[in-house]
């Protein structure tokens, strides 16, 4: 495959590790939220944070790469309303990679826990303590994250569709399957 029509190499490492700290922290979320208060909720509670932050730092690096780098272009072929449909997806969950470790933040700021990244750097609390806004953000933090894993859904089977139906080099654009080289 041309290194035109593949993504870079920054790019795609910067998916990848996103995308499996993605797959690490929803579960845990869904797992943790529902545990009775020990120091095992607690740690993973930790570790989910530490996650969020970490899933920020990444998507801020790569809003920044694809501001400063352009993608490779989607297949001639392919429909106008699919062109559109995969920008918005694209936007939605550059968005969401955003809001969704913000949310968190905001939320155990607002719940009084303070978060602190690796158990040995503080972060500031974003708002004051105050128990209504927190459970109105655990509300947003909820629903952002399933609206995340709807997205996240729609894109690995559009790219599934666009790959194995259409026989488009979908995966390869993202770093799976053979080079070719040029």
């Amino acid at each position: 495959m041309s290194r035109a029509l593949r993504y870079s190499t920054p790019a795609i490492a910067l998916h990848w590790l996103i995308a499996l700290l993605i797959f690490v922290a929803f579960p845990l979320g869904v797992y943790m939220h529902e545990l009775p208060l020990s120091p095992e909720k607690l740690k993973l509670y930790s570790y989910h944070k530490w996650i969020g932050i970490t899933v920020l730092l990444l998507a801020a690096l790569r809003v920044s790469w694809r501001m400063t780098h352009t993608p490779p272009p989607l297949p001639a072929g392919m429909a106008a309303w699919q062109r559109h449909a995969s920008s918005a997806v694209h936007g939605l969950l550059y968005l969401l990679m955003i809001a969704i470790p913000v949310s968190g933040w905001l939320m155990s700021s607002a719940k009084g826990f303070q978060t602190v990244w690796f158990g040995v750097l503080p972060l500031p609390d974003l708002v004051d303590k105050n128990r209504e806004l927190g459970d109105l953000l655990a509300g947003v933090h909820q629903t952002l994250n399933f609206t995340l894993l709807g997205l996240v859904i729609l894109h690995v089977g559009a790219a599934l569709k666009h790959h194995f139906i259409e026989r488009q080099p979908f995966l390869q654009r993202m770093g799976w399957g053979k080079k070719e080289r040029t």
